[in-house]
């Protein structure tokens, strides 16, 4: 069955899924500026997946997915910091910490995925 909307998106509805995760787990700290970060890294995946669909251009939608595994790849970035900073003060770990940065993997993967499928679908130059 081929894709209609954003919406019909394995990665998109997953990248959704992490993005209420972190925004949840997220929710109660008080280290503001890195809460802040991880929850906008987290929203600008599936944000950037929705906006490059929308364009109606391969290549408007490749650049946007690039932007949106950047973003995971921030994301988990930030996990990483979070845990080594959580260590450091002697405070367990964010819950679910280590299953969201195995999720940023997959999601990079599958990103990927779609950007080499539209690539080689486009004509070459």
């Amino acid at each position: 069955m081929a894709m209609t909307t954003f919406e019909d998106l394995a990665v998109w509805q997953r990248s959704c899924q992490l993005a209420v995760e972190v925004c949840v787990t997220t929710a109660d700290s008080k280290d503001y500026a890195l809460k802040d970060q991880m929850q906008r890294s987290a929203i600008s995946v599936p944000s950037n997946i929705a906006e490059g669909c929308e364009r109606d251009s391969d290549g408007d939608f490749i650049r946007f997915l690039r932007i949106s595994k950047g973003s995971c790849g921030e994301l988990r970035t930030q996990l990483y910091i979070s845990e080594k900073i959580r260590k450091r003060l002697g405070q367990p770990s964010l819950e679910g910490s280590s299953s969201m940065i195995q999720e940023t993997r997959e999601i990079s993967a599958m990103l990927q995925g779609l950007i080499r499928s539209i690539e080689s679908r486009r004509p070459s130059k």
